[in-house]
């Protein structure tokens, strides 16, 4: 049977009819059966089968429904599969096109006062719409190419970073949130750049908004970490720097840098990145943010002075827009004031508090102090994570303080030989100290009956003391 494109009373009236022939067939609509849909003479029917089904958990006759609502439906007979797939279809069909309508009246007023957050949620959900079809995934059926459509739909991608790569057991998920936190000045936009150049470098087209900083100086500062030049020597040799980039560029993905002021909403990033992949051609892989805590919600009515509440809706909507866009999804908060200090986070050094980390897919601390950064290391640590059990762990990475590049410190054959030592040492060191915590057995002179006390050549704090002392030269070396 034809599809319709006319959903008068008689097409509506139909509807009902088939339903009322056949239990099953009602089911499979009940997800979309809204009374409010139908013709406003045919709204009483509609609810009373509704309600009917809901209270007593069977379908009424054509007769109980005419005599309670005073309708004159007539079940047909002879009905067949092809009527029963029909209505299916052309029922589903009729209740998006019932509910857009609906939602698009509805949103005049809401057009009026300028909010149109709730506007795009109306017709959103109207348009998603739809009968239970996907019926999920036959477990046993096709494990390989379940598997296979995994890591190449919605796989890990790496972070180009190893060491952490291995904690989330492969990298970020596609249609993931991921957020890196660190105080003022800790490096947020540093990483997110430094990943942007890992991913670019990988082949992937990145786009990094920036609600903080100008497009130029994330420019400059990408500059130098793809090509190697200091930050200081950028404008010494401009050929030079041009030469470089153009270079990297043809080897690499795409990198698109867009300004955006503070108080933008998951709405404004939807519609850019629309408008970028039209434009463009090209779908993105990447969509780095900087930062979450300039985002603001798209309902007008949240108040922006409760940070709870604002960070909870606007870490909702940007998961909820990757699971969009299906693109590796990284963006950055701030830490409070009272994580300064501190050489372990949690949950309560979060700004905004629980409500970011509720949402977010991974949640990763960056720690670090002038004197690190002198030493070129950042260190990470691992807040939230749903993809591994690596929740506290801490992670060190290189910082190339010309360039402004991180790179994984197990690259770092040398460090890894000092870490390797310093580990054992202390552990020698540890495992020596709880032996001797306890006062030793004393031997009697078996001549006099005198206790004998035990001689040390040499103290415990005494070796820690040579051995720091030891690292320290080492590093001065």
């Amino acid at each position: 049977m034809k599809q319709n494109t006319d959903y008068g009373v008689d097409i509506q009236k139909t509807y009902l009819e088939i339903m009322l022939s056949d239990a099953q067939t009602y089911v499979r609509c009940q997800a979309v059966f809204d009374p409010q849909n139908f013709d406003r003479k045919l709204q009483p029917a509609a609810e009373f089968i509704k309600n009917f089904v809901e209270e007593h958990n069977t379908l009424p006759t054509e007769k109980i429904v005419n005599t309670a609502t005073n309708s004159k439906l007539e079940v047909p007979t002879g009905l067949n599969e092809q009527h029963y797939d029909w209505l299916l279809s052309d029922f589903e069909t009729f209740s998006r096109h019932k509910a857009l309508e609906r939602a698009i009246l509805e949103s005049a007023d809401l057009l009026e006062k300028g909010e149109y957050g709730p506007v795009e949620t109306k017709i959103k959900d109207a348009v998603q719409i739809g009968l239970q079809k996907d019926l999920g995934i036959d477990y046993f059926a096709d494990p390989k190419g379940r598997l296979m459509g995994l890591k190449d739909n919605n796989g890990q991608v790496s972070t180009g970073w190893e060491s952490l790569d291995k904690k989330l057991f492969g990298g970020f998920n596609k249609g993931e949130l991921n957020i890196f936190a660190g105080g003022s000045g800790a490096g947020k936009s540093l990483f997110l750049a430094n990943l942007g150049c890992n991913w670019a470098l990988n082949g992937m087209n990145v786009v990094y908004l920036t609600l903080e900083l100008s497009e130029a100086l994330v420019a400059m500062r990408i500059d130098s970490m793809l090509t190697d030049i200091p930050s200081r020597e950028i404008f010494r040799d401009l050929d030079t720097v041009e030469m470089k980039v153009k270079l990297v560029g043809k080897k690499s993905g795409s990198m698109q840098i867009k300004y955006m002021p503070s108080g933008k909403t998951a709405n404004d990033i939807r519609s850019f990145v629309k408008e970028y992949e039209v434009k463009n051609n090209r779908k993105i892989d990447v969509l780095l943010i900087d930062y979450l805590d300039l985002l603001m919600p798209m309902s007008k009515k949240i108040s922006a002075s409760d940070l709870f509440v604002k960070d909870k809706f606007v870490s909702e909507e940007l998961r909820n827009l990757a699971m969009e866009l299906q693109c590796i999804f990284v963006t950055a908060s701030q830490l409070n004031r009272a994580s300064v200090e501190e050489i372990e986070f949690d949950h309560s050094h979060i700004a905004g508090g629980l409500s970011k980390i509720q949402t977010a897919d991974n949640v990763i601390g960056i720690f670090t102090s002038r004197a690190m950064r002198e030493r070129g290391r950042y260190q990470i640590q691992l807040m939230k994570t749903r993809s591994s059990s690596g929740v506290g762990a801490k992670i060190d990475l290189e910082f190339d303080i010309d360039c402004l590049r991180i790179r994984d410190l197990s690259e770092d054959e040398e460090y890894q030989e000092f870490d390797k030592r310093k580990s054992t040492v202390f552990e020698n060191l540890k495992r020596k100290s709880v032996t001797t915590d306890k006062e030793p057995d004393t031997p009697q002179d078996p001549t006099k009956g005198e206790i004998v006390k035990p001689i040390r050549a040499e103290t415990d704090s005494t070796k820690l003391r040579t051995f720091l002392q030891n690292l320290g030269n080492d590093e001065e070396e």
